[in-house]
């Protein structure tokens, strides 16, 4: 097996490890991961892996969200692995390109697991997208610049986040699991 593919593994473990409630969402990953080679590549029409960020302000009580343009909700900023199976990295990516922070750092492994489904849209059918997210960390430039990807971007209270049922469950779901920390 490659490297990169025995550390998604190694990385999967340690997060059922921490979330033990979560079991059977790593083993949906796990087994997308041994069946999909190509699986960190968006010409999966399957599905395909993504990275996203947790991305919290430097002092952990507030969370940057994004109104996605073409889904039309507030979400955390992410996207594509295009091939990268350094995760982390592309959270951080995509971090950055979608907020234009600077300054920001990934902390520590896994945070959240979220798989959904992608509706089909012009030349694109409807596949899973294998959400890796990781916490990143903004640094003293909190200033963002909203870019064509979303409508806008908001720093919110994580404790709002967590209470706000029109919200996506799976961002109240990190917030309540960064609230427990």
């Amino acid at each position: 097996m490659q490297q990169p593919i025995i550390i998604m593994f190694e990385a999967f473990q340690r997060y059922r490890d921490q979330w033990q409630g979560e079991s059977a969402v790593v083993a949906q990953f796990e087994s997308f991961l041994h069946a999909h080679a190509d699986g960190f590549e968006r010409s999966n029409a399957v599905g395909h892996f993504t990275g996203s960020a947790w991305l919290v302000s430097g002092d952990g009580r507030r969370v940057l969200l994004m109104h996605h343009r073409k889904l039309d909700r507030w979400l955390q900023p992410g996207g594509h692995a295009d091939g990268d199976t350094d995760l982390a990295g592309v959270a951080l990516r995509e971090a950055e390109e979608e907020t234009g922070l600077t300054g920001l750092r990934v902390e520590g492994d896994i945070f959240d697991l979220d798989r959904h489904r992608i509706p089909a849209r012009a030349n694109e059918p409807e596949h899973w997208h294998y959400d890796v997210r990781y916490v990143v960390r903004a640094g003293t430039d909190e200033s963002f610049v909203v870019n064509a990807e979303s409508h806008a971007l908001a720093w919110r209270p994580v404790g709002e986040v967590a209470a706000d049922e029109t919200l996506d469950a799976s961002l109240r779901r990190m917030a309540r699991k960064w609230l427990e920390r």
